[in-house]
């Protein structure tokens, strides 16, 4: 199964669903949105553990240690256990098509990509980066109304993906391509054109028109993608706008400050370069925040979360409204 396989490896908000669709219009490949089968796997107390969950993790962790530790080639068979489980889930999906490849992009699995890494050491890996300041700020204009403070409570991106991408790229543990955002859009072709030879496809210079090849809808980005057939440089600088805003400006200073100079050269923005489009382009004016079907329900997820932890009154009401959905739910789900 790992011949068949490619993962995209990337942060949120860098262009991955673009880069998947192309890829999905080759002959050969077939995808389907974010699985998120691989990051599950990796909390199960093995290799991480889970530190909400509802059963004592602890006790779960050094169980499965010691569990994995009797068996007769250790890791290697749970690697083994989880791989068969993977393997069965990607080839029945597979099958389903006549495509020879799969293609798993969820961002997410650039935080742990030295545990599937090891799970699949000979699958291929297409690692896709974007000028960070580019992706936190369609980050939070996506999905927090342009907020970048409330944006980077709920997840630093930059600060998390950055470094863990970098040591990928540098370590290459397992085959990969290093492709960059702004590359891709300005000159799709070749761009496509290196990564099917290295993945050992003939060049299809036709995959850059994407919507060519339906893709189920699913978790993913249905904000820009689905507006066009194929790449452009319209978002290319669309983050310089913003930072005439001196509160965005000064996040923007600091999260760039907590990088390493050698993550920032390996993700092909050096420090020295990094502040060029803001000199080019910070005149121009910052992006409007997307409102559509998708980040609307973002949205209303995020503030009944916020406002669910807001105190105990609002916890203890949620729970009732749980306890009279469980009650009239419990016909239908007992009848299962």
């Amino acid at each position: 199964m790992q011949d068949s396989l490619i993962f995209v490896v990337s942060p949120p908000r860098a262009g991955s669903t673009l880069l998947q669709r192309m890829l999905g219009a080759h002959s050969a490949i077939f995808t389907h949105p974010e699985p998120h089968l691989i990051t599950p796997l990796a909390f199960l107390g093995y290799h991480d553990r889970v530190d909400a969950a509802p059963y004592d993790h602890i006790n779960a962790a050094e169980a499965i240690r010691s569990f994995v530790d009797g068996l007769p080639r250790g890791e290697e068979d749970y690697l083994d256990a989880l791989r068969a489980y993977c393997d069965t889930m990607y080839g029945r999906m597979l099958a389903t098509t006549e495509h020879e490849r799969f293609v798993d992009k969820t961002p997410a699995y650039a935080l742990v990509w030295p545990f599937l890494t090891k799970l699949y050491p000979n699958a291929k890996y297409v690692v896709l980066t974007r000028h960070p300041l580019a992706v936190f700020s369609s980050f939070a204009n996506s999905f927090f109304n342009g907020d970048w403070r409330a944006a980077y409570a709920y997840n630093p991106v930059v600060e998390r993906y950055v470094p863990a991408m970098g040591e990928l790229i540098r370590e290459r543990p397992v085959p990969l391509i290093h492709v960059g955002y702004e590359e891709l859009v300005q000159d799709p072709e070749a761009q496509l054109e290196r990564v099917f030879a290295f993945l050992g496809l003939e060049h299809e210079p036709d995959a850059v028109n994407y919507q060519k090849t339906e893709m189920k809808k699913g978790m993913g980005d249905p904000i820009n993608v689905e507006k066009r057939s194929r790449p452009t440089t319209g978002s290319l600088h669309k983050w310089a706008g913003e930072l005439g805003d001196p509160d965005k400006l000064a996040m923007a200073r600091a999260m760039i400050a907590n990088l390493s100079d050698e993550d920032l050269q390996t993700w092909r923005w050096p420090r020295e370069r990094i502040w060029t489009a803001l000199e080019e382009h910070g005149g121009h004016a910052p992006p409007k925040p997307v409102l559509n079907r998708y980040t609307f329900q973002r949205r209303v997820m995020l503030a009944l979360r916020k406002g669910v932890h807001a105190g105990p009154t609002a916890t203890a009401a949620v729970r009732r409204v749980r306890y009279f959905c469980d009650v009239l739910l419990r016909d239908s789900l007992d009848a299962r």
